[in-house]
């Protein structure tokens, strides 16, 4: 259940054979073995209140594709990080994230982020970079789309994009992703469970598209694994909760 590079650097096959399976067997399927190494995947928010919940997922991802003892390096837009708030270390490390293998960078504006995005996808020293924008991000047309696939490709980086507040558009990436906080289910004592997500694939080249998935993360084992759908003990926001459901504050990574 747990993301893991099913092939390391040294191999002699080609970077686009590396795979970093979920080990859930109906995702993995749909992958064609896992994410892809070297490119492109996009992870965007279902709602506004998703923000965190669609970073949570991101990270977790980022972390487990990276190599062991790989950084994790995460850039951000001023408005990103004014409006989504400030990584917590915390946060960081019960997301899978090692202690000095973490960095996160603010820049300006969009095209910096594009510009420094490019600029790290050429570092191989990197386990994976994540590029969180906020809004339409006009300036990444097809082409910086595809400026940014070709570093990817070239390094064997993977690169998630991470968006909110923004409408899936036309693009380079290989998989494309909905990222919704999901309820968790209750631990021994009523206590919150564990980050929950519902995350749909909604695009795929050259593969399946349009599935749903609910995967809960587990803190201690590092890993996703399907989360039940009984015992519920966080609520939605009411325009997407079950008629009559009641619950606590949403639980969110």
């Amino acid at each position: 259940m747990r993301i893991a590079s099913s092939l390391m650097r040294e191999s002699a096959e080609p970077l686009e054979a590396y795979r970093c399976p979920f080990g859930i067997a109906s995702l993995d399927t749909a992958l064609s073995g896992g994410l892809a190494r070297g490119r492109v995947h996009e992870f965007y928010a279902a709602e506004g209140d998703d923000a965190a919940s669609a970073a949570g997922f991101a990270l977790g991802v980022a972390t487990g594709m990276a190599d062991p003892g790989g950084t994790v390096l995460w850039l951000r837009v001023q408005r990103a990080a004014r409006l989504g708030g400030v990584v917590q270390a915390n946060g960081w490390a019960e997301l899978g994230g090692a202690p000095g293998y973490g960095l996160v960078g603010v820049v300006p504006d969009v095209m910096a982020l594009l510009r420094a995005g490019v600029d790290a996808l050429r570092c191989t020293a990197l386990g994976a970079v994540i590029l969180e924008g906020w809004g339409a991000m006009r300036e990444l047309d097809l082409t910086a789309s595809r400026r940014l696939s070709l570093a990817a490709e070239k390094s064997g980086v993977p690169l998630l994009l991470l968006r909110h507040d923004a409408t899936p558009v036309p693009s380079a990436a290989q998989t494309r992703w909905q990222v919704a906080a999901a309820p968790s289910r209750a631990l021994p004592g009523n206590a919150p469970g564990g980050p929950t997500f519902d995350v749909t694939l909604l695009r795929q080249r050259s593969g399946p598209c349009g599935l749903d998935w609910r995967l809960e993360w587990d803190r201690d084992r590092r890993m996703f694994r399907e989360a039940a759908l009984s015992g519920a003990v966080v609520s939605l926001p009411a325009h997407r909760s079950a008629a009559g459901t009641e619950g606590d504050d949403r639980q969110v990574a």
